[in-house]
Formats: structure tokens, C-alpha cells, sequence
């Protein structure tokens, strides 16, 4: 095993910096790796004979891959800190069996004049502006003063909270996970229960788009602020984005003179239901016709964003992706591919 593992020096030759780097989502089997490309995980593993071995996933503004290095990989742990940028060469291998990986040839830490960061992170493929005009449409949509008021201070253009949560992504790895993510994914759950409450009778639209609206509003606490490794903050680890949605809105709500307590606890339930059931985090169950609209309307919205983080990360070629646990199987893509 460890002999397929090596990589044969002879047939690859260190390339000069001067050659462009070339974004994961276009590399090739056979193809040469060289270039700066951000540490999104590492992980030291073991050989069968316990000799250590690194496993790096490596980004860049056009998605993600794994690169592998079989030598000197406790230094090379230590050298791929998470969020750092790192100029890497090797080669791309697309195996039947392994699958596809970047064998590392060498790694070093990049100097600063050799990457511009939104090269290295993703970002919604919607403009900030367009998103940002359509969620002050959808805002102009809610009459009740109360609602307003509360979502003004979120998502107003003043609010102290707006800027971190235009920038915030809506997850790690399943969907979204990127600058601006936490807000292309808010406004599509939003828009898509404001339209469909129109579709269901007994509905309150405005409390359901508001509770849409606000349902992942504890991500802006519970995820950090780096572009290049976004992971989750010690207060998102220690008490969850839900508790901390629901506090961060109750909060709020607090501050509002005479809020109707009825309609604080509406709104209230469907941030804590909203992942559906307590297996999966939240600390209830929908229990209003609002909630289980947002419900399903959310975890429809993160299925469907798992194909495109899928999509993104498609070899050239390839019409199905590997196994994904968000999806529980394999996303095919073979009409889109040829049309």
C-alpha cells in the first residue's frame, strides 16, 4: 500500500512559481498542482507499520480537494495551520480506487504578494447587491410594527448586527459555506415561505417570514469571521447556533416597549424548532403551522445547496459526485452536464 502511496519524483518536476495557479474546480487527472491555496482541515493519520502520513483539504475560491503527503508529514502538520495560506506542488490523481487527491510534492507557507484572498474564498455566486435589494423588498413586505421594528434591528442598514451577518456563511461544509452564504440562504428560505404561505390556509405570513428571517440568526455568533477556514466559535461549540438564535432574538424582542408576549413566543418557537426534531438540535418540535412551513422550507433549502457544493467540487467529466452524508447517498448530474 504504501508503495502506491509514493510518488515517483522521476515523473514530476517542480514547477517554477511564475506558472499561473490553477483553481481546484479545473483540475485534471495527470494534471501538475502549483500555486497558493488556503488549509481549510488537516489531519495526521497513521500507516499500517505507524509511520504518520498528513491529509489536507485545501480551497479556493472555486471549491475544495484533498492533497496527501507520505513524507515528512508531522512537519508539514505543523506548517498547514488551519486558515493559512500555503504554496503547494505536487500532482492531481483521479483513481478509480483512491479517488481524487492532490499528492503533495512540497509545501511552504505563501508569502503575502502571492495571493489575494478572494482567490482562495468562495462566495455566493448571487451578487451582494442583488441580494441585498431583495431582502429589503421582502422587509417592505411586513406591515405588523412590532415584526418591523425587531427585524430593523437586525437586518437594517444601521444595525450594529447587519454587516456580520451580510458576511456570515450559513454553514462548515454542507451548504452555503461561504462569504455571504447565511444571507443567500435566509432570503431564499424566506421568500420561498413568504410564497407558499399563500398556498396553505390558517398561515400568518408575517409571523412565518419573520421567523424565516430569523431562524439562523444564532450563526452569526456561533461561526467565526475567517474567510479561508470557517469554523465554528467556542460559544457556538459550547451552546449551539439554536440556543444562541434564540437568545440573540429574545433578547431583542426584551427591548421592544409592549411586544405582544404571543407574538414574541410565535416567533420565538420557530427559531428553536426549526431543524424539525431533537435528534437533529432543536430543543423542540414545530408545533405551529409557521414552524413546520420553515421547517420544511429550511431543510430543503440546505438539501438543494448541498448540490451545489457538490457540483462545485465535480471533477471535469464526472456526471455523479462520491457519497455525501447531507444527502445520504450520491447527487447525479448528468443531464445538466449534457446540456
Amino acid at each position: 500500500m504504501d508503495q502506491q502511496h509514493t510518488l515517483d519524483e522521476q515523473q514530476i518536476s517542480i514547477p517554477t512559481p511564475s506558472e499561473p495557479r490553477v483553481p481546484l474546480s479545473e483540475l485534471e487527472d495527470g494534471q501538475r498542482v502549483n500555486g497558493v491555496y488556503a488549509v481549510r482541515e488537516r489531519e495526521l493519520r497513521r500507516k499500517r507499520n505507524g509511520e504518520p502520513w498528513l491529509r489536507l483539504s485545501v480551497g479556493d475560491a472555486s471549491g475544495s480537494a484533498e492533497a496527501v503527503s507520505w513524507e515528512d508529514a508531522e512537519a508539514l502538520f505543523a506548517l498547514c495551520v488551519k486558515g493559512c495560506a500555503v504554496y503547494l506542488t505536487g500532482s492531481f490523481e483521479n483513481s478509480e480506487r483512491w479517488g481524487a487527491k492532490i499528492k503533495l510534492l512540497s509545501v511552504r507557507e505563501a508569502e503575502p504578494h502571492e495571493f489575494e484572498t478572494a482567490d482562495l474564498a468562495p462566495e455566493s455566486a448571487v451578487s451582494l447587491e442583488l441580494l441585498e435589494t431583495d431582502l429589503r423588498a421582502l422587509l417592505d413586505t411586513i406591515q405588523d410594527p412590532q415584526l418591523r421594528q425587531l427585524l430593523d434591528y437586525f437586518f437594517g442598514e444601521l444595525s450594529p448586527t447587519w454587516h456580520r451577518f451580510r458576511d456570515a456563511p450559513a454553514a462548515k461544509v454542507y451548504h452555503q459555506a461561504y462569504r455571504h452564504g447565511l444571507l443567500e440562504h435566509t432570503l431564499s428560505v424566506a421568500q420561498a415561505v413568504s410564497a407558499a404561505a399563500n398556498f396553505f390556509p390558517g398561515i400568518d405570513r408575517e409571523v412565518a417570514v419573520a421567523g424565516a428571517l430569523l431562524h439562523d440568526i444564532g450563526k452569526t455568533v456561533a461561526y467565526n469571521d475567517d474567510p479561508l477556514a470557517i469554523d465554528l466559535t467556542d460559544a457556538g461549540r459550547l451552546q449551539g447556533e439554536i440556543p444562541l438564535g434564540y437568545y440573540t432574538a429574545r433578547r431583542q424582542i426584551e427591548e421592544i416597549p409592549g411586544f405582544d408576549p404571543a407574538l414574541a413566543q410565535c416567533v420565538l418557537h420557530i427559531i428553536l424548532s426549526h431543524h424539525g426534531q431533537l435528534e437533529h438540535g432543536s430543543p423542540v418540535v414545530p408545533q405551529t403551522r409557521e414552524a413546520v412551513l420553515v421547517h420544511m422550507i429550511d431543510n430543503l433549502g440546505g438539501r438543494l445547496g448541498s448540490f451545489d457544493r457538490l457540483e462545485r467540487q465535480l471533477p471535469a467529466g464526472e456526471s455523479w459526485s462520491g457519497f455525501d452524508r447531507a444527502l445520504s447517498g450520491s447527487a447525479y448530474f448528468g443531464a445538466r452536464e449534457a446540456a
